[in-house]
């Protein structure tokens, strides 16, 4: 499942064709993804324009002309592909045509082509007025590369919290689009151990922990996400940051944290592989 630093890759990747451009053409190749396409799909998007393209937790939110919002989710497989684009030179389709599910003809020329072989991505038009109110928005909290995330803000979030510490990030209702694998990787940077209870940090060990959620997600973003299997940048290319990884999928490597000394572990917690090292995160 894409996590936020993929998300975000997208987001900046179709950015160019998308914001402030109009839809000229809509395709709708089926009726659902995930779940049915909303009514009147195609005729809610034709010749409107894009006036913004965000990210909310792990949705990309395209803002339009017409008063809606056009919520994106990615699943498992999603991909975008951006076709004819006057920026960025390399295309790679992947998935074929037969699960090439939504596209989007703009009046520029480019053509944004939404690719899902498994169709666990969905898509959905509401009133941007009343997003945040939304069922899939209401409960989302604050964004870890927003400017309310601090370690005040953080601890506030985990204060009281009996959950283990790699659960408790992993709530969307206390920071949004955090994921198996970049909690790992914070954890590990702030020498945090996972299964410690979220609520006996203390004040300095969330400021650690606060920078190393930021320094993670910033350093993945820079290097177009992790593909582990599915995610693409959407000019084709694959993210890189799965080099990078410091204990995810790491299982018997030697720690890197300087002076430790460990080895990475792997355990499993709530059914998802949890990998850590036992000397240096307490």
């Amino acid at each position: 499942m894409p996590e936020l630093p993929e998300v975000e890759t997208v987001r900046r990747g179709l950015s160019p064709a998308f914001v402030g451009k109009r839809i000229a053409r809509a395709e709708a190749r089926r009726p659902d993804l995930r779940f049915p396409l909303p009514a009147n799909f195609v005729t809610r998007l034709e010749g409107r324009v894009v006036q913004a393209l965000r990210r909310r937790a792990k949705y990309l939110l395209a803002d339009l002309d017409s008063g809606e919002t056009l919520a994106m989710h990615l699943g498992m497989s999603g991909s975008f592909r951006v076709e004819d684009q006057p920026v960025g030179e390399f295309h790679h389709p992947r998935g074929g045509p037969t699960h090439d599910h939504v596209v989007f003809h703009f009046e520029h020329g480019a053509r944004v082509v939404y690719n899902d072989p498994r169709r666990f991505g969905f898509m959905d038009l509401i009133a941007t007025s009343a997003l945040d109110r939304h069922p899939l928005f209401a409960q989302i909290g604050m964004e870890p590369l927003g400017p309310d995330f601090n370690a005040r803000a953080l601890g506030d979030a985990l204060h009281g919290s009996r959950a283990p510490m790699k659960a408790a990030l992993l709530d969307q209702r206390r920071i949004a689009g955090l994921g198996n694998i970049y909690v790992c990787e914070a954890l590990h940077r702030a020498k945090l151990s996972p299964m410690r209870e979220a609520g006996s940090l203390r004040a300095r060990e969330t400021t650690r922990l606060t920078q190393a959620i930021r320094e993670v997600l910033t350093a993945a973003i820079e290097a177009g996400g992790s593909t582990l299997r599915d995610h693409r940048q959407t000019d084709g290319t694959l993210g890189y940051f799965q080099h990078n990884f410091a204990v995810y999928d790491r299982e018997g490597a030697a720690c890197g944290q300087a002076r430790c000394g460990g080895v990475v572990s792997r355990v499993v917690q709530s059914g998802r592989s949890t990998f850590y090292c036992g000397v240096c995160q307490t």
